[in-house]
């Protein structure tokens, strides 16, 4: 039976204590009371709505017949409540119908949803997705019609971009729009692995699709991207006649089964132009930052719904004695929560959740920066900073929040790979997530290739500069300057590799291409580090002072001993790693595998 309850008081630390800022404008009426509020009926919902429906609609699936997709038992009663609640229009901007919250919050409210319910959270999540490469990109006509119908929920949204022959290299997409002379265009073409491409929760889907025009470039510099509803709305704006949109198939998929992922046909499908010609990838990069901090996401929630059926198990589960002695001697054993094989699992997991969870708000902070701030420069910084992290967040967060779920597993032992728990689930639903948005691979290729030269380099600063100045700060303070003498050793290792990779690359784009997984690893080690740097900092202090949190601190301090002594020192064998260069990795000719 699977088991979740929002952690509450740790989300609250990172926004209020570890991020704390002033109001960016648009902001100033949400206290952190309300905020609070917010993400504790937020958690109830989770509960008490999403999570009982989890194992159950992941047991039943979705079900196709005759291009008709049906969600599992609960799902569209739960989707009615959530749109109802309004939970999709959290951080909408208010002119359509949004609440206008900070991305902070809506982020945390994610991860919520992904530890309750990961499939069911990739419906409203694509309708998101597409609300913001539409409001980024489209017209006033078609933002002022469609947006709000996203922010209701009432409309859902999708993002067709993968064609059956390409997959990240959208270049070689097929799919054709053909101008008809009233400011429409007939799309035709297929596109596969569309999530929530069909379903039975909304009246409406409006499909944003990537295709090429007839005078279009080759690659990826004559994509556009158009908008296609799956019923064309009629005089009165409610969904009229069906448009040539179908659905040919659905996947039958390792995990997220409750989670329509769709095989699209557009067959002379009316769409319409979002941006300007020639111009879908960069209302695709506007969206893709949000998205792949939310894949990211996926990976924490996973990771904390793993941490805590662990603990439940650990903390029941009667086996041996402790090495030290009996710890339980009124028992005929003792749970194994005292053994240091299971502590070492859960620390693990505990330390890559809460390290992530600030990693990831600090990055929401900068996106709400970059979306709110009326100030040109501190805009720019915060877009170059994005640029940067967001790659690292998606693939770390997902690498780790699938070796937490096998963490788990491994906890509960032969119990956890049976489906009664609920953690196989997590295993399966959790390692797609280092696929889709960009495999985690060319989020590493992304990060050396593109990020890291971008600018002179200058993107990348606004990441070592903080760092830089944390470490000088505080090498010496007397409650953590040793943990901060260790965290500046890994950071060290990033800069040497930082380096290594900037001179390989321009000789030999393999050399980088060799150390790009390793390099994004060590930066998203360093990151988590960081963060838990800033947080030891504050708990030193707080843990001193008496009170109803004084647990909370100390928990807090041990966590950041464990993640500085027991995970980064993996800094400097990555390093080697890198340092190693693409011999022995490119040595075998083709035909020797």
């Amino acid at each position: 039976m699977q088991t979740y309850t929002a952690p509450l008081r740790d989300m609250r630390f990172v926004l209020h204590e570890l991020h704390q800022s002033p109001p960016l404008p648009g902001t100033e009426e949400f206290t952190p009371e309300l905020l609070d509020t917010v993400l504790e009926e937020a958690g109830k919902f989770c509960t008490e709505v999403l999570l009982p429906i989890n194992a159950s609609g992941d047991e039943e699936g979705c079900h196709y017949e005759n291009g008709i997709v049906r969600t599992p038992k609960g799902f569209k009663e739960a989707y009615k409540a959530f749109s109802e609640a309004g939970w999709g229009a959290l951080n909408a901007d208010p002119k359509y119908g949004g609440q206008g919250l900070p991305e902070t919050v809506a982020k945390l409210v994610e991860e919520m949803i992904c530890a309750s319910n990961i499939s069911f959270g990739l419906y409203p999540g694509l309708s998101h997705g597409a609300y913001v490469a539409l409001k980024s990109h489209g017209s006033e006509e078609l933002k002022d019609f469609y947006l709000p119908k996203l922010v209701s929920g009432e409309w859902s949204g999708t993002m067709c971009l993968t064609e059956p022959h390409c997959g990240t290299d959208l270049g070689l997409l097929r799919t054709k729009a053909v101008p008809q002379g009233d400011g429409s265009y007939k799309l035709t073409g297929s596109k596969i692995f569309i999530s929530a491409g069909e379903h039975d929760m909304s009246e409406n889907i409006i499909h944003l699709v990537l295709a090429r025009l007839p005078d279009a470039p080759a690659g990826v510099k004559g994509i556009s991207l158009f908008l296609v509803p799956k019923f064309l709305p009629d005089e009165n704006g409610r969904p009229g006649a069906g448009n040539g949109v179908s659905c040919a198939a659905i996947e039958h998929k390792m995990g997220i089964k409750a989670s329509a992922t769709c095989q699209m046909n557009f067959d002379d499908a009316t769409g319409w132009l979002v941006g300007a010609p020639h111009k879908g990838m960069q209302a695709m990069f506007v969206m893709m930052n949000s998205e792949r901090l939310s894949v990211g996401t996926q990976g924490l929630g996973i990771g904390e719904a793993a941490y805590q059926g662990a603990v439940a198990y650990a903390r029941d589960r009667l086996q041996g004695r402790s090495l030290a002695g009996a710890k339980y001697p009124d028992k005929p054993a003792d749970p194994i929560i005292v053994h240091p094989d299971i502590r070492r699992n859960l620390m693990t997991i505990r330390a890559y959740n809460e390290g992530c969870r600030a990693l990831g708000i600090w990055v929401a902070g900068i996106m709400d920066v970059a979306e709110r701030s009326e100030n040109p420069k501190e805009k720019a910084e915060a877009e170059e900073f994005i640029a940067v992290l967001t790659p690292v967040v998606k693939a770390l967060f997902t690498d780790l929040g699938f070796e937490s779920a096998n963490l788990a597993v491994q906890t509960y032992g032969g119990h956890g790979y049976i489906r009664d728990h609920g953690m196989e689930q997590l295993v399966r639903d959790s390692r797609i997530a280092m696929i889709y948005e960009g495999t985690n691979g060319i989020q590493a290729l992304d990060l050396v290739g593109r990020k890291i030269p971008a600018n002179m380099g200058r993107g990348l600063r606004r990441f070592f500069h903080p760092v830089a100045a944390f470490i000088e700060e505080n090498q010496n303070d007397p409650a953590i300057g040793k943990l901060v003498q260790g965290f500046a050793r890994a950071f060290g290792a990033l800069q040497l590799a930082t380096g290594f990779v900037a001179e390989k690359a321009l000789k030999d784009a393999e050399e980088a291409g060799a150390a790009a997984t390793d390099y994004l690893r060590l930066f998203g080690l360093v990151a988590l580090g960081f963060m838990w740097m800033r947080t030891a900092k504050i708990a030193a202090r707080k843990a001193m002072l008496p009170g109803p949190d004084h647990e909370f601190y100390k928990a807090k301090l041990a966590t950041a001993r464990f993640f500085a002594e027991r995970i980064l020192p993996q800094a400097g064998a990555l390093l080697f790693t890198i340092k190693s260069g693409k011999a022995s990795l490119m040595a075998l000719e083709d035909d020797a595998f």
